[in-house]
This record gives structure tokens, C-alpha cells and sequence, in this order.
């Protein structure tokens, strides 16, 4: 259900994705990067100005381990046999800026670095297979995210090859483009007293059944799409298409009013 992908299978995998996004344009999304290393200098205007910076500059220093990716279809349906692509960079632990303990927790999870720096894919590759493959800049398609101020920070940054934008109007500017329609999960959720906080409390809470280990991204993104599907099915009063809940990130966009 769960493939790793390396740079010496990753055009084969991608050409399975972009033709199966077709069927399935539900994309899922999760990735792992190697923490926190850096904070904003300075004052900012407000919150969500200060959560964008403060995501910026981590971005902008170090580099994205793993992209997770899930397809499915508009009622939550995924693909046989292999439905989660697990994207898999070059990532050198001598060389490359990181915060211990977020490396310990990815080592703790199954990640094998040593693999990473010898099989690892070069993000210029991934780009350059990425934006021609129907998952980006394309309207038919939509993704799903939780509390993916980061994701798609990395993401962009992977997609565009360059820094991310000085400020966080512009970085939304830039985010529709690429993903035209998108749901963070954690954004519209916050406003519930009776969901839980995180991705596997809420999980938890749905009855949704991990398949491979917490903190690799492709069994987050995994998990992430069955949560959006069931919480539609179990909890939300009303469907997600009412709530003016797209294209808002948690933590950067005004708070929602569901009710």
C-alpha cells in the first residue's frame, strides 16, 4: 500500500501517480523534514505574520527529508495495489543543517539515513517530474493537509527552486498557483471541542487504522486522508465545501467561523 520511491525509481512511480490522478484527485500530504533550528528576529504586524516568518526562515535553511502522498477519489476510494508514495531525498546527517532531536525521532521511526544520502532523490529532480505530472497547477485536483504551514512551505520551495517569499500574502499568492484547491485538516478542526488536537488523536478518535509507522510521511499521509473522508462521514455538521475552509492554513489564515 506504501511505496518508497529513490532516485532510481522515481520517474517510473511518477508516471503511475500522474496517471492515476486522473481517477483519484484527492491528494494527501505529509512530509519530514529535520526540525527547527532557527527563530525570527524582529516585530511583526501580527500572528499570522509572525507563524509565516517563523516557518520561513527553518525552511529556507535547511532541506526536506520526505514528501508522503496518498490518492484517492472523491469518497475517500484509494487505488490497488499501491495507493501512498513515500518520496525519499538526498539528506547527508555530516553536512546538512539539522536539530538532533528531531533526527532521533526519525531514526526512532525506521528512517534509515545512511540510505538517504546514497539513494536519496535530488530535489531538482523531483521538480522538474512534479509540475508537468497533473498534481500541481491544476484545478481539477485537490490536496489535503494537516497543520501544513510547513509542508507546503517545503514544498514550494522544492517546486520553485528558490527561497520562499518575503511575506505571507505573497507566499499565499504563490500557493494558489501551484495548488489551486487545498484543505488543512487541523484549520478547520481547531474550532470543535469534541475533536481531539493532533493527526493520531483525531485518528484515534475515528476509528482510522494506521498502516506503517507514525512520523514517515507516507503512512501521515496516509492516515491524513482517511481522517479527512471520516470526519466528514462521522462528526462535521456540515460538508466541507460549506464551511470556507479552503485554501486556509491553521495558524496563518484568520480563525474560521463553522457554526
Amino acid at each position: 500500500m506504501i511505496r518508497d520511491v529513490w532516485a532510481w525509481n522515481l520517474e517510473q512511480e511518477m508516471k503511475i501517480i500522474s496517471d492515476l490522478v486522473v481517477d483519484y484527485p484527492y491528494i494527501a500530504m505529509d512530509t519530514e523534514f529535520p526540525g527547527v533550528v532557527a527563530k525570527p528576529a524582529g516585530s511583526f504586524k501580527s500572528t499570522e505574520a509572525l507563524e509565516y516568518q517563523a516557518m520561513r526562515c527553518n525552511v529556507d535553511i535547511l532541506k526536506i527529508i520526505q514528501i508522503g502522498i496518498t490518492l484517492g477519489d472523491s469518497q475517500g476510494n484509494v487505488p490497488s495495489p499501491c495507493c501512498t508514495w513515500q518520496f525519499n531525498f538526498k539528506f547527508d546527517l555530516n553536512s546538512d543543517p539539522h536539530f538532533y532531536r528531531a533526527i532521533v525521532l526519525l531514526q526512532s521511526s525506521g528512517i534509515k539515513f545512511e540510505r538517504f544520502q546514497k539513494e536519496g532523490i535530488d530535489v531538482y529532480d523531483f521538480a522538474r517530474l512534479l509540475i508537468p505530472s497533473g498534481l500541481v497547477l491544476c484545478d481539477k485536483v485537490t490536496w489535503v493537509t494537516f497543520h501544513s504551514i510547513s509542508d507546503f512551505g517545503y514544498l514550494l520551495k522544492v517546486l520553485t527552486c528558490s527561497p520562499l517569499p518575503d511575506d505571507h500574502q505573497e507566499f499565499f499568492n504563490l500557493l494558489h498557483i501551484y495548488f489551486p484547491h487545498f484543505y488543512d485538516i487541523k484549520y478547520y478542526t481547531s474550532v470543535y471541542n469534541n475533536i481531539a488536537n493532533g493527526l493520531q488523536g483525531i485518528a484515534d478518535q475515528l476509528n482510522v487504522e494506521r498502516v506503517g509507522k507514525e512520523h514517515q510521511a507516507g503512512s501521515d499521509a496516509l492516515v491524513t486522508l482517511k481522517v479527512f473522508f471520516e470526519l466528514q462521514r462521522q462528526i462535521l455538521e456540515k460538508d466541507i465545501t460549506e464551511m470556507d475552509a479552503e485554501n486556509k492554513l491553521y495558524g496563518v489564515s484568520p480563525p474560521p467561523l463553522l457554526h
